[in-house]
């Protein structure tokens, strides 16, 4: 007897209308009670971090003043040796990378 492969089994079938009739028959929320919940859910306390987990925990950082051969530059603020100065104007140093 031959058998057709590509034909569904019953019990297959049969389950497969089961669950899209459940599915239709399924009290579904509409589009606007979904956009709604979600505006309630961003307006919530916000003192959460980006990613959703608290970090309880503090940044110790150690300040090291700035040497005597040392300065600042004025253009993108980073401390470099006066060797890299590249201008002084109006009492501001430029670094050579900023003035290049």
């Amino acid at each position: 007897m031959a058998t057709d492969y590509d034909e569904l089994r019953s019990d297959v079938a049969e389950s497969q209308n089961t669950s899209l009739q459940a599915l239709q028959s399924a009290n579904a929320p509409d589009a606007r009670s979904v956009v709604r919940d979600l505006d309630e859910a961003d307006g919530l306390d916000g003192s959460d971090s980006p990613g959703g987990e608290f970090v309880a925990e503090e940044l110790v950082i150690a300040v090291i003043p700035q040497k005597e051969d040392e300065f600042t530059c004025y253009s993108c603020f980073l401390v470099r040796h006066r060797s890299q100065i590249a201008k002084e104007k109006d009492g501001h140093a430029y670094c050579m990378e900023c003035e290049g």
